[in-house]
């Protein structure tokens, strides 16, 4: 109850902040029918919406991390946040808080993409529905990275992190914007090391009906997932002694 408690207030946060939320949302829509404009006009097949839509859910929800991290970087610099830290909420309980509303709206931004690419022309088919799902572990991971950032810096820092590095991470290491296989070597090596390759492949796996594909992605996803969750915890939970000492 005492989660569920700052998690209804986290939501009433989100929603006051319908500037960032409308961009959270509305970013990715306008990045895919930007590039749906470009397939159409060029001779070879660059942006086939089958193949770009899972990467666009992705590389949306890099943006629910910069929303994550600001949130609570921004409530650890109130007086809100010393006087919850006199409350009975542990470290858990304020990042599964902030977790819980924040996933619902990574859940309807991969809902839209994908009913705009139903628009441009995607299939719709039942497995548009296991690709959403697949892309909640997607969610949970940023929205991880999210919090662990916030809980190390500021909001203005987190706006660094979050908002510049992270996006451009998952943008170019993810697979979206092109084939990975093209640059070889080094490059996609480090890629295949880090999860978002993977949660785009495992939603491209899941579109198109090779569900055997989709676990030995998703499986580093939810791995990173569980692990940033773990260490935001922790140093959530560092914060909060050192900030009331």
């Amino acid at each position: 109850m005492k989660t569920v408690a700052f998690a209804s207030r986290n939501s009433k946060e989100i929603i006051r902040d319908r500037i960032n939320l409308a961009f959270g949302i509305g970013f990715p829509v306008v990045l895919l029918l930007l590039l749906t404009a470009i397939q159409k006009n060029v001779p070879v097949e660059l942006f086939v919406i089958d193949q770009l839509i899972p990467g666009i859910a992705v590389f949306g929800l890099s943006f629910i991390a910069l929303f994550s991290g600001t949130l609570i970087a921004k409530d650890r610099a109130s007086s809100l946040m010393a006087r919850l830290f006199a409350s009975p909420l542990t470290a858990r309980d304020f990042i599964f808080g902030y977790t819980l509303p924040l996933l619902p709206m990574a859940i309807i931004q991969v809902a839209v993409c994908y009913a705009v690419a139903g628009l441009l022309g995607l299939r719709m088919t039942p497995n548009i529905l296991l690709a959403m799902i697949v892309a909640i572990p997607s969610a949970i991971l940023f929205i991880a990275i999210g919090l662990l950032c916030g809980s190390l810096f500021n909001d203005k820092q987190v706006g660094g992190v979050c908002g510049a590095l992270l996006t451009n991470l998952s943008a170019w290491l993810s697979g979206t914007w092109f084939d990975l296989e093209l640059v070889g070597g080094t490059f996609k090596r480090i890629a295949n090391l880090l999860p978002f390759s993977h949660a785009v492949n495992a939603g491209r796996a899941a579109l198109a009906g090779n569900y055997h594909q989709v676990l030995p992605h998703l499986w580093w996803v939810i791995g990173y997932a569980v692990i940033t969750l773990a260490v935001a915890i922790i140093v959530f939970t560092r914060k909060m002694s050192s900030d009331n000492q």
